[in-house]
């Protein structure tokens, strides 16, 4: 009978240290998204057309150029580790509609960053000509596009309401 009160009382601890506060499920399944702001734009993403630094493995004092295929693979790492926090989510009645939106957009943007923009990367790291890259940049937009701000609208409508019920400050439409 101890060993039976032991194991529900460890029992409701570990779940109750699992519980996920509004903020970090409004931050896994919303904010975030917000790294995805530059998909299927008319304009080559910024931070695909120019790579920011990274340390040179060979001398750790020295700051090299990343290649746009190691800017997309960083894209895609951060999102895929999102979509494992966001699956990760328990789903209540509250998170259901703002769950299942970012789910779909991350399901969405997920793969053409894997395929489509990997292309893009090779043309920039290949020496492509600006003409070919717009060209290339321009079939994922016409593409891509249309859904892609009908999956990010859904989110964001979700995460109002979620935000508003929970009592999250939010500015929304900054920088826009």
């Amino acid at each position: 009978m101890l060993r039976l009160r032991l194991l529900l009382f460890s029992a409701m601890i570990l779940s109750a240290c699992n519980m996920a506060t509004p903020e970090k499920y409004f931050g896994v399944a919303v904010l975030n998204c917000n790294m995805m702001m530059s998909f299927a734009g008319e304009d080559v993403p910024r931070d695909i057309s120019e790579p920011s630094g990274k340390m040179d493995p060979a001398n750790k004092d020295k700051v090299i150029q990343m290649t746009h295929k190691e800017m997309v693979d960083s894209k895609v790492e951060f999102f895929e580790e999102n979509l494992g926090k966001l699956r990760k989510l328990k789903e209540t009645a509250e998170t259901k509609e703002m769950l299942d939106a970012s789910l779909a957009l991350n399901g969405f943007v997920i793969p053409v960053y894997r395929n489509e923009y990997q292309q893009l990367a090779k043309l920039y790291d290949d020496g492509a000509s600006q003409n070919e890259i717009q060209a290339f940049n321009k079939s994922i937009h016409d593409k891509y596009a249309v859904k892609f701000v009908e999956l990010f609208d859904r989110v964001t409508k979700a995460g109002k309401a979620y935000a508003a019920r929970n009592n999250i400050k939010v500015q929304w439409g900054v920088g826009q």
